[in-house]
């Protein structure tokens, strides 16, 4: 148990910038879609950037740290097994399984832009990019209030912070539309 709060630390961090990639990666998605749109040469200059970019992001940040924090995790879980026992662990784990889908499908998405295969609009994935806000909310309430019992607040006030977010999406896409500059 010495080495806990050593432990704990490196499964934040790697938390942390697993989340970065993840709240970054769709962006760059975003503007690889929005580049194919783009006439020539600016859509071979910006597409080639931007796989570039993504690739780098994806292989040398998200995937290690989503590797490392899930070790981590797992190290802290053996460390303190009594975790298992209580409810508001089991539904962090229902999250972080969600979590991992979310990974998972961005990385078949990142697999698809790299072949240049473009199956989304920009405005799906700006919505799909807030996914992995919801389940960070989720997350870190979980494990600050450690109350399974009222998840279903928890869940009413995920899907009221939903709805804010695609009303968000739906105003900048009525923004970018009469500026777009924005």
């Amino acid at each position: 148990m010495e080495y806990y709060n050593y432990i704990k630390s490196l499964h934040l961090i790697f938390v942390i910038t697993w989340f970065a990639g993840l709240f970054y990666i769709p962006r760059l998605f975003i503007y690889h879609i929005e580049a194919a749109e783009k006439p020539s040469p600016d859509k071979e200059i910006l597409t080639t950037q931007l796989k570039m970019m993504t690739k780098r992001l994806w292989f040398i940040i998200t995937w290690p740290s989503a590797i490392l924090a899930t070790f981590f995790a797992v190290w802290l879980l053996i460390l303190i097994p009594d975790w298992l026992q209580q409810p508001w662990m089991h539904v962090k784990l229902a999250f972080v399984l969600l979590l991992f889908l979310y990974h998972f499908k961005c990385h078949h998405l990142f697999t698809q832009l790299q072949q240049d295969r473009i199956t989304w609009t920009s405005t799906q994935m700006r919505l799909w990019n807030e996914v992995s806000t919801l389940i960070l909310f989720a997350v870190i309430f979980l494990v600050i209030v450690r109350d399974a019992v009222n998840w279903i607040y928890g869940v009413i006030g995920i899907f009221l912070l939903a709805g804010m977010l695609m009303l968000g999406v739906k105003i900048y896409k009525r923004l970018r539309a009469k500026n777009p500059d924005l």
